[in-house]
Formats: C-alpha cells, sequence, structure tokens
C-alpha cells in the first residue's frame, strides 16, 4: 500500500509482519570480486552464500503467505484424483472463470506443451514480445516468433502506460502476410518482461481478440504476472480505476481463450498451469501432460505446491498482494531515477530494469553491456544478449537492460535504499566498468550457463575504487 508521508512524498508499506526468517550475508569486496570471477562473470552461477540481496529473478522467490504454507501440511499425494486438485481447480473457477485446468510444473513447461500441441514447422506465433523459454520452445517446433509490439516499447525514458501493447496494424499486416492459417496462436505476456515488465491495456486486449477471433486464431494469455498487470491495469486504466483486482481477472479472462502461467510469480508456489473453458483446446493438449510432466491431477508439481497455489490464487487478487511487488518496483524506480541512474519509465511489475545502453554508453552490443552492469553491480541478471543465429553470428538484443528483480514480501525499504545507493555510487564511477566476451558457452539460452571473461580486467579497478572509499569489510 502506497501512503503519503508528512513531507509530502509517498512511499510503499509493508502490508504483512515478518515471522519466519533467512540469514543474508553481505561478504567483504574481495570476496565478491573472487565470487564473480569464478562464476564466468554470470550471475546465474553465483552461490547464494556469496549474493547479499538475491535480484536475479522473482519466480520462485517469493515470500509465501501463512494460509499458503499451512495449506501445504493438508496436501492429498494421490497419484490420480487428490483432492488437492480439486481445491486448485475450484481457486482457478472462482478467481479467473476457468472450467478446465492442469497443473505443470511451472511456466515454461506450458509453454512446451502449448508449442507441442499447435505449432507445426512453417508456423508462426506472435506475441507483443517474446520471453525467452517461450521463444526457444516455438523455435524447437518448427515455427518462427513475431514480436508485434509497438516502436515505444523501445524507448526506455516514457510516459507511455501500456508499452506492452501489440501493434495492431502490425498484427493486421503480419496475418496478411503469413496467412491466418499459418498463424498456431497469438500470445500476450503480462507483464511484457524484456521490454522492462511493461503492461498492456485491456482495451488493446480486446482490439486484438476482436482480430483473432475474425481470423478464429486462439488468443494465449501468459499470466505469470497477471496480478501485476491487473493493479497498473487498475492505476493507468480510466475504465477500471474504480472495478477491484478480481474484476480485472474476470474481465481479463473472459477475453483470451487460453490462460496459462507459472506459479512462481504472482502466486508465490513453484508450479504452474493451463486453464480454459474451451474443452476443443483443453483435449488437444491433455494427452501430452503425462508424456512430459505427469498425470492430470498433479501435473509434475509437489500435491503440497499445488495445494499452496490454490490459496495463492485466491490471494493474488487481493488489492495489497497485487501491489506488493509492483509499489515496491515503483518506488525502486523513482528513487534511483532522482540519483540520475538510467531505469526504465514508468516502473514495470516485476523488477526495476536499469538501461545499460544509457548507463555504458562507452560499451558497445558486442561487448555485452548489461551483462557487464549486472556483474559490475553483482546482484542483478542482465540480459546479455538473444541467441546466435545459424551461422554463429551475435543477434544483438532489442535493448540491453539489467534487471533488479523485485521478489514479493521478500525485502524491506532498508534493503532497496541499499541497492539505491551502492547502484547510484556504480553509475559515478561507471567509466571504470568495460566489456566481457563469451569463453563458454551452450548452443540454447546460453545466459543461464554460458561463463565469460572481462575485457583487461576491469574489475579490480573497480574493486579497488570500492575498497578505497567503504573500506575492505563492504
Amino acid at each position: 500500500m502506497q501512503i503519503k508521508l508528512s513531507n509530502g512524498s509517498n512511499i510503499p508499506v509493508e502490508m504483512h509482519k515478518i515471522k519466519i526468517v533467512q540469514k543474508t550475508y553481505l561478504n567483504p569486496i574481495q570476496e565478491r570480486l573472487k565470487a564473480i570471477e569464478e562464476a564466468g562473470f554470470n550471475t546465474f552461477l553465483l552461490r547464494t552464500k556469496n549474493v547479499f540481496l538475491d535480484m536475479l529473478t522473482d519466480s520462485g522467490t517469493n515470500a509465501m503467505s501463512d494460509n499458503q504454507l499451512a495449506a501445504m501440511m493438508q496436501a492429498d499425494d494421490a497419484y490420480a484424483g487428490s483432492e488437492s486438485f480439486y481445491r486448485l481447480a475450484d481457486a482457478v473457477e472462482d478467481i479467473l472463470g476457468f472450467k478446465f485446468v492442469m497443473p505443470v510444473h511451472q511456466g515454461r513447461a506450458a509453454e512446451h506443451l502449448l508449442a507441442k500441441t499447435f505449432v507445426k514447422p512453417g508456423s508462426v506465433v506472435i506475441m507483443n514480445y517474446h520471453f525467452t523459454t517461450s521463444k526457444a520452445h516455438v523455435e524447437l517446433a518448427g515455427g518462427k516468433v513475431l514480436e508485434l509490439c509497438g516502436d515505444e516499447a523501445f524507448e526506455t525514458a516514457s510516459s507511455n502506460p501500456f508499452k506492452g501493447n501489440m501493434d495492431l496494424d502490425k498484427l493486421n499486416n503480419a496475418i496478411k502476410t503469413y496467412g491466418a492459417d499459418k498463424v498456431a496462436y497469438i500470445r500476450m505476456e503480462a507483464t511484457t518482461n524484456l521490454i522492462g515488465g511493461q503492461p498492456f491495456s485491456i482495451k488493446n486486449l480486446r482490439d486484438v481478440k476482436t482480430i483473432a477471433a475474425k481470423h478464429n486464431i486462439p488468443l494465449v494469455y501468459d499470466g505469470s504476472l497477471i496480478s501485476e498487470n491487473a493493479f497498473l491495469i487498475k492505476q493507468r486504466e480510466k475504465e477500471f480505476v474504480d472495478k477491484s483486482i478480481a474484476e480485472i481477472f474476470r474481465t481479463m479472462m473472459d477475453i483470451v481463450d487460453i490462460l496459462y502461467m507459472s506459479g512462481r510469480k504472482s502466486t508465490a508456489v513453484r508450479g504452474g498451469l493451463i486453464a480454459t473453458n474451451n474443452k476443443s483446446l483443453f483435449d488437444q493438449i491433455l494427452p501430452w501432460l503425462p508424456v512430459y510432466e505427469g498425470f492430470a491431477t498433479y501435473g509434475g508439481m509437489s500435491t503440497k505446491e499445488v495445494e499452496a497455489m490454490a490459496v495463492g490464487i485466491r490471494e493474488m487478487s487481493e488489492i495489497n498482494a497485487a501491489g506488493s511487488g509492483a509499489e515496491f518496483v515503483e518506488y525502486f524506480v523513482r528513487r534511483l531515477d532522482q540519483e540520475g541512474v538510467p531505469v526504465v519509465t514508468p516502473a514495470g511489475g516485476l523488477a526495476c530494469h536499469v538501461d545499460a545502453k544509457r548507463f555504458l554508453p562507452h560499451i558497445p552490443q558486442s561487448e555485452y553491456p548489461a551483462g557487464a552492469l549486472a556483474a559490475s553491480i553483482y546482484i542483478a541478471s542482465g540480459t546479455l544478449s538473444m541467441d546466435r543465429d545459424a551461422n554463429g553470428n551475435d543477434v544483438l538484443s532489442d535493448l540491453e537492460l539489467a534487471r533488479l528483480a523485485v521478489p514479493r514480501r521478500t525485502y524491506t525499504m532498508s534493503q532497496i535504499e541499499y541497492a539505491v545507493d551502492r547502484i547510484a555510487w556504480l553509475y559515478r564511477h561507471r567509466d571504470l566498468v568495460k566489456g566481457l566476451k563469451f569463453v563458454e558457452e551452450p548452443p540454447v539460452l546460453r545466459f543461464f550457463f554460458g561463463r565469460l571473461e572481462s575485457l583487461n580486467h576491469w574489475e579490480k579497478d573497480l574493486a579497488a575504487a570500492f575498497e578505497a572509499e567503504f573500506g575492505p569489510n563492504f
């Protein structure tokens, strides 16, 4: 919840009490230097014991509620017909309005099943913008991804409240160019991760549905951040200012044909699901579920997580839960902006995104400025670049963003202020940061396991400057 202080400023206030804590570590600068070098300058390869604030992702790192933890104790571990599944199905129908639901172990499992079912060689899948795994599954099935967000989506400094909108002219042209029969489905991602967690409006979703329905193309909604998208709609779309989060959910879900989601974000659970009211679509997907995931009533998830997700779906429709991440992200963005740090505006739904091109203009994209920035701030994950093309050449990213994820109900205001201070310090010393080069990389999704080296060992000069100002113990 945002409150106004007596000095006129606004801050988010945590609408929860902390009952269980996990120890964190703030290792000295030389230990952090050694850790990032050993990790090949890839923050995915750092160990938790070497990280103070884990802002790598908000996936699976959110704090569950007491009611979710309590629900896990009543899990029914039956292989088939588990009562835990039926409690999940009831929650999906009550909150989202879908009669048919299947659990999967996480969002990328849902993406795999959708691609396996609907994407054929030569197919295209239209998206407002891709996510790494959504694109990979489409391409592995022989399809092609078309990204049709508006041009302003790539303007990191903007006042456009819905940069996640799909460009309708581009959509019509794409269908005309490829033919409706070649479009496997249209995917709308809420909020759009790789362009800064930007939401789309319900008006845009309705317009996309009108075009999709005209051509008999299924409309698929990636709802991994559905509560954040709904919260930002309530804040920014005039028609819905007085609507509840639950009402906004139902309005969106009445428009789409299929919902899939990673439960690791809005529901704060390590799992996922696919849901629809179209039995024909559901029956096409369902046979593949036990092949790749598990039986229809657990789908590769622990039944304890199924129980927690049932509670999480109900809780994510509450305004304080829906805003718990988005309001902290907005504060984080606002504070860094006040310090002059180039961040993506307006604030999105999952993270504070720092614009590496503007932060490190002296580093060319071929030397991975976002990766260098992520390594230099140490606690963040950056977009290194897209996958290499068939000829082994770099396909440069549309944006170079270092993503500082803000897990829901996990960090406090003092920790956010600490991050602001250190990133602002780094910005003042940005000339010390240089580029990176890959020395090891897998054939797909290389940002997970790839290793890099610094150019000219700039990290040592940066560490020396930090130690000179703060001392060796920080």
